[in-house]
């Protein structure tokens, strides 16, 4: 190659590298997209994220592949999603024990693995009021026939839930104190063990979100007490609210999506519009029904607002159950 042809191939090349778009990214996605579910299959994140993954796939055109990573109430899962690699190909469905453990860490003196701040909310997609049931070889049929029973023999009868201070326990607890009860509490890694404990009498009561607990309602196996909303839930109309019943407690199992922090804003819009179709596709509108649950959809700016807010109800929960 003599000089002239050396100059001009660059003189080309250097055209080219001008013409090329300042910043250009790479077309997200272009290959599977990986939801964390930090729970055990059959928790409320795990039958939200399956039926929403199935109408994402042909919005994004990529595969959406559900890993569960289960251990510590959730926060298993969450540590893993923070640590990843802020690309939005490793993104986090939880749920509202997210807002938790950095309080619970600080409780126990341990060093904080987290905060809601490593994270950066895309979208709501149910908020489910929590249902307190028990299982069908118990006799209660009414919340005061279940506080009697207790207070008459402390101890004595058994609750399960998805771990120390997760999602289940945070809201029985609760209630637990509001009442001046003593049970015995069964931690289990999540909600779908918690509810396997319950079907098996291995726990007698269970504080659920209606979502996981319908089928077993609709069979009888299980028998709803009192629901956690502000008002009746429309799944289940004839069960009263602990309001009606003379408790001031109101607390919601949400689920929502996460991604790390540092993950680009063409990435963050990109899934914000995704996921804003599928929550109103009729298949996944369907789907939620099926559980006995409305689709309660929040677009980020939304879901932020009502994240912070929800945050500081949780953790002043977590200050107030204290150390368990």
């Amino acid at each position: 190659m003599d000089r002239r042809q050396f100059v001009a191939g660059s003189a080309a090349t250097a055209a080219a590298l001008a013409a090329a778009p300042v910043g250009a990214q790479e077309v997200y996605p272009s290959r599977p997209v990986t939801f964390i579910n930090p729970f055990p299959p059959g928790g409320a994140a795990d039958v939200v994220a399956r039926p929403l993954a199935a109408v994402l796939e042909p919005i994004v055109k990529q595969p959406i592949v559900i890993e569960t990573k289960a251990g510590a109430a959730g926060q298993v899962g969450a540590q893993f999603a923070a640590a990843a690699k802020p690309d939005g190909y490793t993104l986090l469905m939880h749920i509202v024990s997210i807002s938790g453990f950095a309080e619970v860490d600080r409780l126990y003196g341990r060093p904080v693995k987290f905060t809601n701040d490593d994270f950066i909310p895309i979208a709501r997609f149910i908020a489910d009021p929590m249902v307190l049931v028990v299982n069908d070889q118990q006799p209660f049929k009414t919340l005061k026939e279940f506080t009697d029973a207790a207070k008459a023999k402390p101890n004595d009868l058994i609750f399960s839930s998805s771990g120390l201070h997760g999602a289940l326990h945070l809201p029985m607890a609760l209630f637990l104190k509001s009442a001046a009860l003593d049970l015995k509490h069964l931690p289990t890694n999540g909600g779908g063990p918690a509810l396997t404990a319950l079907l098996g009498n291995n726990s007698q009561a269970l504080c659920s979100s209606i979502a996981a607990a319908n089928v077993h309602l609709r069979s009888g196996k299980v028998r709803a007490l009192a629901c956690f909303g502000g008002q009746r839930s429309p799944a289940l109309p004839d069960v009263p609210t602990l309001k009606e019943l003379g408790y001031d407690i109101e607390f919601y199992l949400w689920v929502g999506l996460f991604a790390p922090k540092g993950t680009p804003d063409n990435v963050i819009a990109t899934m914000r519009q995704a996921s804003k179709q599928a929550a109103a596709n009729d298949k996944f509108v369907q789907a939620m029904k099926n559980l006995g649950q409305d689709v309660a959809y929040l677009d980020q700016p939304e879901f932020k607002t009502f994240w912070d807010a929800d945050a500081k109800r949780v953790q002043d929960a977590v200050r107030a159950i204290g150390k368990v």
